[in-house]
């Protein structure tokens, strides 16, 4: 028996919507040297950011997201994490020479079962889940194609070749279209592979077969980032999603133990008397992921690296800072600097102090600065027990189009 002649083992049907994100400009304007949407912004990438709404609709949706052909690897791993759940939903395929192109790649690659399509530019990766909202519900009722615009508020003025105005225009018939565009796919599709000319607009395409195209209420955080100043706008905008900079701090405590070699920061001390633990017992280095991993909102060492793992048994420091310093990177965050406070009797850390940072910094990829102090005799330090390590991490929202803020 095949699949169709039995119900119970039949594949649920595509969703009725599917959305086409094109992401395939080169963002020449935006003077970035990567195309435009693996640009970031604040930690995130456009086409990642413009995926946002996509995956916040109220129903399902086929996605399909139209990549330049130098960056499939990167757009599917985007994708991936966008879409989560979803991901058996999502399809990213390579652009053409021109947008149409690139659409019709997006189209293409649509389940046939597909109602109605949204045309989505990655470049306009702020737009509200709101405005894709209106865009299919009045795609639905009407059966036309719908456009999201706002009012135009300037003043607008013909000028001639010679840059002189020479009227004004009368702005009450006029709108500043957005994205996503909205259609019904077998109307839209016929239309594109009809074309004669070469649109760089959805629903010129679409008015060009004779279709009507109507007007919903745009958002303006859907505005098209080009420039630089519109990337920096849109960088104020996402700001407010988490502070740009946060501190963590992190504590470690070891007991001494006679009977093994002391690891701290890093190093190896001779004739020293080492530390107890799971791992070589680097109270600064563990005290350092622990800040780090507190300043990312990433939990601290014993949940992330447990003593039940047997891959850090007798770990070096440099293993767990190593593993720290990526899942911070992952994490959306780069490293600004790390201070630590050793406080012990034993060893007299002076002498390697700038060794110490050195070996400290070349790992983190950070300034880290290390000083010591004892208690006077007060405490378990004071009576040579052990050695405790107090550290604090600055963190800076990441600018690497590669980070990704956990999301879900």
């Amino acid at each position: 028996m095949t699949t169709a002649d039995d119900p119970a083992r039949a594949e649920p049907p595509a969703p009725a919507v599917g959305v086409v994100v094109v992401a395939a400009g080169s963002g020449t304007r935006l003077g970035q040297p990567q195309p435009k949407a693996f640009v970031p912004v604040g930690g995130r990438t456009l086409l990642d950011r413009s995926l946002d709404a996509v995956f916040a609709l109220a129903e399902p949706a086929s996605v399909v997201i139209v990549a330049p052909a130098s960056h499939l690897q990167e757009a599917t791993a985007i994708a991936a994490h966008a879409a989560g759940a979803a991901r058996d939903h999502v399809r990213v395929v390579a652009g053409g020479s021109t947008r149409q192109q690139s659409v019709q790649a997006g189209l293409a690659a649509l389940p046939e079962q597909t109602e109605l399509v949204l045309i989505h530019d990655a470049a306009r990766a702020l737009q509200t889940p709101e405005v894709f909202e209106r865009v299919i519900a009045r795609v639905r009722a009407d059966g036309v194609g719908v456009v999201p615009a706002l009012a135009v508020v300037d003043t607008i003025a013909r000028r001639d070749a010679e840059h002189r105005v020479l009227e004004p225009v009368d702005r009450s018939d006029l709108a500043a279209i957005q994205t996503p565009q909205g259609f019904p796919f077998a109307l839209y599709r016929a239309a594109i592979a009809e074309a004669a000319a070469d649109h760089t607009d959805d629903t010129s395409v679409h008015r060009a077969a004779g279709h009507p195209v109507v007007v919903v209420e745009g958002d303006a955080r859907g505005f098209k980032i080009t420039t630089p100043w519109d990337l920096r706008r849109a960088e104020q905008l996402v700001g407010g999603e988490r502070p740009a900079l946060r501190t963590g701090i992190g504590i470690d405590v070891h007991a001494y133990d006679e009977s093994a070699p002391l690891w701290l920061g890093g190093l190896h001390w001779p004739d020293e008397p080492g530390l107890a633990g799971h791992s070589d017992g680097d109270a600064i280095s563990h005290a350092l992921c622990d800040a780090l991993l507190s300043a990312a909102g990433l939990g601290d060492i014993g949940s992330r690296f447990g003593v039940d793992d047997p891959r850090f048994a007798d770990a070096r420091g440099e293993v767990f800072l190593v593993a720290t310093r990526e899942l911070v990177r992952e994490a959306g965050f780069d490293i600004v600097n790390v201070a630590v406070q050793v406080v012990a009797r034993r060893p007299r850390f002076a002498p390697r102090r700038a060794e110490v940072e050195a070996l400290l910094t070349r790992i983190v990829g950070a300034p880290v600065s290390v000083a010591a102090t004892t208690t006077d005799g007060l405490g378990f330090t004071g009576r040579g027990e052990g050695v405790a390590a107090i550290a604090t991490a600055l963190l800076a929202a990441s600018a690497d189009p590669r980070a990704a803020e956990p999301r879900r």
